[in-house]
């Protein structure tokens, strides 16, 4: 009982202090300091990621110029809920502003974003023992099978089917970052003083391939080249 009691008293205190950090976060964004916003967001949205705390902390991190940590904080709230129709059109008007490109998904990326990303183990968790359940039921029961448990085991099984590239598409697409800073180089060689490629913008998408050190190898839509890890951000956890 005294460990529960312990628990809740942490659980109680955890909650009051993100209230407050989301509070102290809305009275700096409303008063024009940007940076303390932004500050305060990030520290509620590390004590417990959500996606209105993310699409407050892109709106306050595009208000101080940061467009790079507002697209990332901005596609990071769409992951946690692809419904924030709020991310969603800060999103298109970034870019539109700033001349950037949405990342390219595949079809099973795409199917992916339909829901909230952990919600498609739970979809395949349940619609698989549904479909497991109807099947064995009648001769745990010894009953003939029934044509209402023949369809729900399909539909369970046709449910199941469908969040296997789901699942695939979660992980992929996990993979994606976004560079934070402008003028970013991408180079040939995991070092500072190897040549650029090219140089990015802040906000332009890419895809982790693998990490060396303090650089990332990505593949943008153009190429492949090389990036320090602190000016790329994935969009569902650090790295």
């Amino acid at each position: 009982m005294r460990v529960l009691f312990l628990a809740m008293v942490t659980f109680a205190a955890q909650g009051a202090s993100l209230d407050q950090t989301f509070k102290e976060g809305a009275t700096n964004y409303y008063s024009g300091d940007y940076p303390a916003a932004s500050e305060t967001f990030r520290q509620a949205a590390a004590l417990q990621p959500a996606s209105g705390t993310l699409q407050n902390l892109g709106n306050a991190e595009w208000q101080r110029g940061q467009a790079g940590l507002a697209i990332l904080a901005w596609e990071q709230a769409l992951w946690l809920d692809p419904l924030n129709r709020s991310a969603h059109g800060n999103l298109r008007f970034a870019r539109k502003v700033a001349q950037l490109e949405a990342p390219e998904l595949t079809w099973y990326e795409v199917v992916s974003t339909w829901l909230p990303a952990d919600w498609w183990g739970w979809i395949a968790g349940a619609s698989l023992w549904l479909a497991v359940g109807m099947v064995l039921m009648p001769g745990i029961l010894r009953r003939p099978k029934a044509a209402w448990q023949q369809a729900v085991a399909a539909l369970g099984l046709a449910v199941f089917l469908l969040s296997i590239p789901a699942h695939v598409g979660v992980y992929t697409r996990s993979r994606l970052g976004f560079v934070l800073e402008k003028n970013t180089p991408l180079r040939l060689t995991p070092t500072t003083e190897a040549e650029a490629i090219t140089q990015l913008a802040a906000g332009d998408p890419a895809r982790l391939k693998r990490i060396r050190g303090n650089f990332v190898l990505v593949q943008t839509s153009r190429s492949v080249g090389w990036l320090e890890k602190r000016r790329f951000g994935l969009i569902c956890s650090g790295y």
